[in-house]
This record gives C-alpha cells, sequence and structure tokens, in this order.
C-alpha cells in the first residue's frame, strides 16, 4: 500500500516567523519591564552627579542661614563642632578615593556616601513625587484646550459613529468607553490622553474620518484603547513628571537671578493652593507643565542673562560678585541634565515608550483579529501629514510621530486600485480644467500612472487656491472614488473641505486653515520642527519606526510588506567604514561629556568654598576652625583634578 506523499507548503505564502498577538503581548511585557529596570538604573546613575552638585549648595546655604541666625542669637558650640566632624569625614573619604592616602573602613565609606549623596537624592524625589502628586488631579482640561478639541459634531453620522466604535472596543477591553474628542487639523493624527483609564480621552484629527475606511478607524481606535488598557497612561504620566522635576530643579536654581524662573515657582504654589473650579484647575496644571517645559528647553536661562546682560549698574556689579559661585553651580546642573538625559535617561525612557507601541498593536489585533487593518492605517498615515498644532508638548502620545515617518510612504496602490483611479480621472477630463502638467513633455521614465498622479496632485493645489473648475473636478473625481483619493503628496486639501468652505461652512474653512499652518509648519527647518516635548531630550526617538511596526504585524497575520532598503556590497561596506570610524569618535565625545560634566562639579565646590569663606568671614566666625574640612576636600578635588590632567 502507497503512502500518501506529505504536502509541502509554498514557502512563499508562509508568513516569516509567526506570532500570535498573545506572544506578542506577553514578549513586549517582558521587554517594558527590562527597559524600566534600565530607565531606574539610569536614574540612579544621572543622580550621583546632580546630587554632587545640589549636596554642597544645600550644605552651603544650611551654613549661610546657620551664620544669619549665629549673627543675632549665637548658636551652641555642638552644631559648629558638628559641621566640622562632617567636614572632615568627607576630606578623609574623598582623600582615601582619590588619592590614595590614609585608611578608612567599609562603615567610613558607607557613612560618607550617604553625607554626600542622600541629601541630594532626597531633595530630587521629593521634587519629583511633588510634581506627581500637584498635577495628578490636573485632569485633561487644559490639555483638551490647547489642541482645541471639540465634542463630535451630532449632524455628522461620521463622526458620531467614532463613539460607537470607541464603545466596542472598550468592551472588548474591559474599560469604561472613553470620551471621543475632534481636532480640525489639516494633519492626521490620534492620541490616548489622561493619567488613568477614568479620564482617558481619545483624541482624534477630523481628516482620520476622510483617510480612512471603517476597518483602519476600528483599528486605530483599538490601538488607543489597548494603550489605555495596558496603563500607557500613567507611564506617559510617570516619564513626564521626571522631566517637569528636572525642570523645577533649574528653575530653583535659577530663581533669585531673573523673573521667568520666579513666575514658573509662583505659578506652581498658586496652583497648589488654588481653589476654583475644575476646568480652571486644568487649565492650570497645563500651563504650569508647559512652563516647566519651556524652563527645561529654554537655551538660555536667567542666571545667563543676568551676568550677560550688558551697561550694568553699580548694584549689579556688587550682586554679580557675591553670587558669581552659583552661576558655576547652575551650569553644573544643566550641563549634568543635559548630558545624562540626552545619551542615557532619555534614550531608556524612549525605548520603554516604544515596547509600549508594540504592545499595543498587538492589543489592536487581539482587540479587532484583523492586524492587516492597522497596518495599513499605519501606511496611510505615513502618506499624510501627521501634526498637529499645539500638541508639540504631547508628541509621545500620538499614534504616529508628530513630525512624520516615511519608512511605509512611497508604496504604490494595488494594481485594481490604481486602474480604478485612472479610470475615474479620465472621466473627469471634460470637466473643464485641464491641469498644466496634462500637456507637459513626459519625463523620461514616466508611465501613465506618475503622470496621472501629478496631475491631480496639481488639481489638487488648483482647487486650493480657489480656482472653481479644479475644485469642481476634484469633487467629482472623489465622488467617482467613493473616497478622498491619497496622493502620496502631503498637505493636499480635501474637495470636500473645499466645497463647504465656499458655502461658508465654519468647520471646513478651518480645516483648510489648519492645513495651511501644517504646510507652513513643514517648511521650516528640519532642525527645528517635531523637536519639542519630550523629544528634544533624547537622541532616541519615542516613536518606533512604522516600518518596523508594519513588519511586526505582518508576523501577526498583515498582508501588508514593509518595503525592504536595498544596498550594494560596496554600499555596505562603506556604511561599516563609516560605523567603525563613527563609533569610537562617539565614546570619545561622550567620555569629554563627563570630563566636562566632572570639571564643572569639581569648580562648582572650589568657588562654593570660596563663597562661603567670605560669607563667614563677613559674618565675623572663624572660619579656619569650622570649615577647615570643607576647604580640605576642596583642596583635594583640585590636586585630583591637577594630576588627572598631567
Amino acid at each position: 500500500m502507497s503512502t500518501p506523499e506529505t504536502a509541502t507548503p509554498d514557502r512563499k505564502f508562509v508568513l516569516p516567523d509567526p506570532e500570535t498577538f498573545f506572544h506578542a503581548q506577553k514578549r513586549n511585557r517582558r521587554a517594558t519591564w527590562r527597559m524600566s529596570a534600565l530607565c531606574v538604573f539610569a536614574a540612579l546613575v544621572m543622580g550621583i552627579p546632580l546630587t554632587l552638585v545640589l549636596t554642597p549648595l544645600l550644605y552651603g546655604l544650611t551654613l549661610v542661614v546657620a551664620d544669619i541666625i549665629n549673627y543675632f542669637s549665637p548658636l551652641p558650640a555642638e552644631f559648629w563642632q558638628n559641621a566640622n566632624d562632617l567636614a572632615n569625614v568627607a576630606y578623609r573619604a574623598a582623600d582615601y578615593l582619590i588619592n590614595q592616602h590614609g585608611t578608612l573602613d567599609v562603615n567610613g565609606l558607607i557613612f560618607a556616601a550617604v553625607l554626600m549623596l542622600a541629601p541630594g537624592m532626597v531633595l530630587a524625589f521629593l521634587l519629583w513625587m511633588g510634581m506627581r502628586l500637584l498635577f495628578r488631579h490636573g485632569g485633561v482640561g487644559g490639555t483638551l484646550a490647547s489642541l482645541n478639541a471639540r465634542e463630535p459634531n451630532q449632524s455628522d453620522l461620521k463622526e458620531l459613529q467614532l463613539a460607537n466604535v470607541a464603545q466596542e472596543m472598550a468592551i472588548a477591553a474591559g474599560l469604561p468607553a472613553p470620551r471621543v474628542m475632534l481636532i480640525d487639523s489639516g494633519g492626521a493624527n490620534a492620541a490616548a490622553i489622561g493619567t488613568s483609564a477614568h479620564d482617558a480621552r481619545i483624541v482624534l484629527s477630523r481628516r482620520l474620518i476622510d483617510d480612512l475606511d471603517r476597518d483602519q478607524m476600528q483599528a486605530l481606535l483599538a490601538h488607543l484603547v489597548g494603550s489605555i488598557s495596558n496603563g500607557d497612561l500613567h507611564i506617559a504620566f510617570t516619564v513626564t513628571s521626571v522631566f517637569e522635576a528636572c525642570g523645577l530643579i533649574i528653575a530653583l536654581i535659577n530663581a533669585p537671578f531673573g523673573k521667568q524662573s520666579r513666575s514658573v515657582l509662583w505659578r506652581i504654589i498658586r496652583y497648589a493652593f488654588r481653589g476654583g473650579s475644575s476646568d480652571l484647575q486644568q487649565a492650570d496644571a497645563d500651563e504650569v507643565a508647559e512652563l516647566l517645559g519651556s524652563v527645561l528647553d529654554d537655551h538660555k536661562s536667567d542666571i545667563d542673562n543676568f551676568f550677560s546682560r550688558q551697561n550694568p549698574g553699580l548694584i549689579r556689579k556688587f550682586l554679580r560678585l557675591i553670587f558669581f559661585p552659583f552661576q558655576f553651580t547652575n551650569i553644573a546642573v544643566e550641563l549634568t541634565l543635559w548630558v545624562f538625559l540626552q545619551i542615557l535617561l532619555g534614550p531608556c525612557m524612549a525605548l520603554v515608550w516604544r515596547t509600549r507601541r508594540y504592545l499595543a498593536d498587538a492589543s489592536s489585533v487581539e482587540f479587532t483579529r484583523n492586524a492587516d487593518a492597522l497596518a495599513t492605517a499605519l501606511q496611510q498615515l505615513s502618506e499624510d501629514s501627521n501634526a498637529i498644532d499645539g500638541g508639540e508638548w504631547a508628541s509621545h502620545l500620538f499614534v504616529v510621530n508628530p513630525k512624520g515617518d516615511s519608512s511605509l510612504r512611497g508604496m504604490a496602490p494595488q494594481p485594481a486600485q490604481m486602474q480604478k483611479m485612472l479610470t475615474a480621472w479620465r472621466s473627469t477630463a471634460d470637466s473643464g480644467y485641464v491641469p498644466a502638467s496634462a500637456s507637459a513633455a513626459p519625463e523620461a521614465g514616466s508611465n501613465e500612472w506618475s503622470r496621472a498622479r501629478r496631475e491631480m496632485m496639481d488639481t489638487a493645489m488648483a482647487a486650493a487656491t480657489g480656482n472653481d473648475a479644479a475644485a469642481v473636478r476634484m469633487a467629482a473625481f472623489a465622488k467617482l472614488m467613493g473616497t478622498t483619493p491619497s496622493f502620496g503628496f502631503h498637505h493636499v486639501p480635501d474637495p470636500a473641505d473645499i466645497e463647504a468652505a465656499s458655502k461658508g461652512d465654519h468647520a471646513a474653512i478651518e480645516r483648510l486653515r489648519m492645513l495651511a499652518t501644517a504646510r507652513d509648519r513643514a517648511e521650516r527647518p528640519a532642525s527645528r520642527r517635531g523637536q519639542t516635548g519630550l523629544q528634544t531630550h533624547s537622541f532616541l526617538s519615542f516613536h518606533p519606526p512604522l516600518g518596523k511596526r508594519a513588519k511586526r504585524l505582518q508576523k501577526m497575520g498583515a498582508r501588508l510588506v514593509a518595503p525592504q532598503k536595498q544596498y550594494s556590497f560596496g554600499l555596505k561596506i562603506l556604511m561599516f567604514a563609516l560605523y567603525a570610524i563613527l563609533a569610537p569618535l562617539m565614546v570619545v565625545a561622550g567620555a569629554a561629556m563627563l570630563a566636562a560634566v566632572a570639571i564643572m562639579i569639581m569648580l562648582n565646590l572650589m568657588f562654593l568654598g570660596i563663597w562661603l569663606t567670605v560669607i563667614h568671614w563677613a559674618f565675623g566666625q572663624d572660619w579656619v576652625g569650622n570649615y577647615h574640612g570643607f576647604m580640605k576636600v576642596v583642596d583635594t578635588l583640585i590636586k585630583a583634578f591637577n594630576h588627572r590632567g598631567r
């Protein structure tokens, strides 16, 4: 009896490394724990140099206050003796670690480490917890106001259907249905905002309704609901509070030297103790968060303005002399935060957030059982403009990077869809408008599709500038297609908006205005576009490339194949050589930045010691007896620095 042959599947139709959405979720949750542990480690590493700046400042200010009190009411001799003993402990530890002089047991080293690190770490931790508690009840009212979000139009059936789809996805996730808000923006994007699932809001640009079909919109809403269900809002709130605490530290140091930092602190105090309506509190919370972000982003701080102002008066010159050491404190803090946020903590947080985007994609597939819908939705967003006015501070919350992602762009439509568009476009040729590109000589290598695509773009742009004949042709073309086609160009207005705006529709007029604003933003230099919010504090983007997301969705069953970059052998050799050269240079640059941080910390300690000496002498105290240990620590650090330099 013959044995039947086993059917061998054609490898062309087998998914590469197929993966279930349950396995993808499990893998990304494990990756989140690993990245979170890396973030904690990065925060501790960043805290060491930061506290080496903050702790001496705290001790110094404490001694200055003690000097002032002692001038009017003498303090016990035990206080000054304890201060001197603590300074001697720090001196012995520094001398032992740096110069290998003397002896120090393990308990002495632990005590010295606690003495130098604990006060600064406690201060940074309290500021961070304070930011969390302060903004936890702020809500999302101010956020929605900055985005100009609105409720769905009751007369627009498509907008009302969004709430039903969001409710279906919420039921699948076991969550209360989040409210859906719309933005009349030229960009196509969406985000989930809030602090928890109870106050979550889903914000979508109105353009998505026209650009995506129902399955794609459902998949996009499932991604956002999955993000809420997975606890991403809590993670985003924690990440944001870390950067806000860093901004608060800079504001505190700069407060004596300028109005901007004092204004920020005053707004925080007013928000903390102010009552009133919840809407007012939400608006205040959003404004305070924005101010703290601007303090961290500002490259010209109050203390810089204080020392760089030209033609200062006699009083200002005197104040500059007195507060000169604080300039090194400010530089040391800002340099430490910039270096460690850019090369350590910021990228670690970006990696955490990337794993959450992959996890939300897998959750979307779980809720919809349609990986292809989300993949094609991401491909459509890659073709569109994604910038949202007023949302720069929250760029990490959006589904797609607001500054755009071209990794899925340029993929041609399916042959059937292409033929449908060509047929529809030819049938509108007798509408009375002929674009200039139709009569131009065809470019070398261009085919019928590329020429028609260029004509569509020219006609759309003419319609946007007020050409009625072009608007009529675009409206007829959109009607034949059943939806607004995507030409692969950005900032193309919706023909329906052009027609509605000509009839006085205020919402359509606003969408066209926002589209023009997005186009203007896209024409700005690339170095300034999209570089706001948390993204400014990490060289690594918080958004994974859409191409990588499409590849992971392909493993879960999506038919969309992300474009593969093909490199020649010679180009691969060249890239390898460049990496071999750049990698050591990056290591050297990182080491140089760390050395700069160490230099600023030493200079800060030296000038702070001199400043304390002068202050103590001015109040007539015995500096040599009480602060001898502190100055010996400074002297040890200077000698160690000189020794390393040789």
